[in-house]
């Protein structure tokens, strides 16, 4: 089983801070990509932005020069530094990691159990 651990999410004013870090743990050979999503309240999971295993990046448009993904492989981990954020930015933020698994030796996605992040004054 692969298991993903979130952490620093919370309450922030508009225009402020946060770093969101997720550390995967379990059985797994290697891990892919690792990334975040988010789900609003009455919307559908969106792409904020993944991070593949050899550096490169991807973010949602509206994420570009806020947001900053990275990872430590070493410590199977990944975070999110999250700046100049917007009341719209308000959501449920889940971790996600592809890994290769030991046992099959096959890919598989998993997911976090989301952290609240909420922009509001």
């Amino acid at each position: 089983q692969v298991q993903l651990m979130e952490s620093g999410g919370g309450l922030v004013q508009p225009g402020g801070s946060l770093r969101l870090s997720c550390v995967a743990s379990g059985s797994f050979f290697s891990i892919n990509a690792m990334g975040w999503y988010r789900q609003a309240p009455g919307k559908q999971r969106e792409l904020v932005a993944v991070i593949a295993r050899d550096g490169s990046s991807t973010y949602t448009d509206s994420m570009k020069g806020r947001f900053t993904i990275s990872r430590d492989s070493a410590k199977n981990t990944v975070s999110l530094q999250m700046n100049s954020l917007k009341p719209e930015d308000t959501a449920v933020y889940y971790c996600n990691a592809v890994v290769r698994l030991v046992v099959t030796s096959g890919l598989d996605r998993y997911w976090g159990q989301g952290i609240q992040v909420t922009v509001s004054s």
